[in-house]
């Protein structure tokens, strides 16, 4: 699966070692495409967040990473892309609902928040989760709509 991730200055340190995790995963099943921060120096979330988002969107990533220290920033700009949906999870079961309930391509970690360890499972519950169908897709499409609205 080809993946984007990204982060700012706080998720930084935990987005280093989850590429080097989803890269040795399954035997380099994942393809993945780190596209910054660089560093813990301070810089703008918005940034890594929309290169993230636009590669998702534009199907040159099938799912996104993004950390921040909260995740809501990264959340918030990367919902700004048409196509992206984007989840702030805090553990394995949001992060599989979101997959599951409302079609999530990016999920956002609270970096300050998650050790590794539950990073790790986070992202395996995102990627192994399939969309739910049914009802969530009446309400996903609902979603999709608003890409274009006012």
């Amino acid at each position: 699966m080809k993946l984007a991730i990204g982060s700012d200055h706080a998720g930084y340190r935990l987005k280093s070692r989850l590429v080097q995790w989803l890269r040795s995963r399954a035997g380099g099943r994942h393809q993945v495409r780190d596209l910054g921060c660089a560093g813990t120096e301070s810089c703008d979330y918005p940034d890594y967040a929309a290169a993230v988002a636009r590669r998702v969107a534009r199907g040159r990533a099938s799912r996104g990473f993004l950390l921040c220290g909260t995740g809501i920033g990264m959340a918030m700009a990367a919902n700004k892309i048409r196509g992206v949906r984007a989840a702030v999870s805090w553990n394995p079961a949001t992060a599989a609902l979101a997959v599951e309930h409302n079609k999530a391509n990016v999920l956002c970690i609270p970096a300050r928040f998650v050790s590794l360890a539950k990073a790790r499972v986070m992202a395996r519950a995102f990627l192994q989760t399939p969309f739910g169908r049914g009802r969530h897709a009446r309400r996903v499409r609902k979603i999709q709509k608003l890409d274009s609205s006012r």
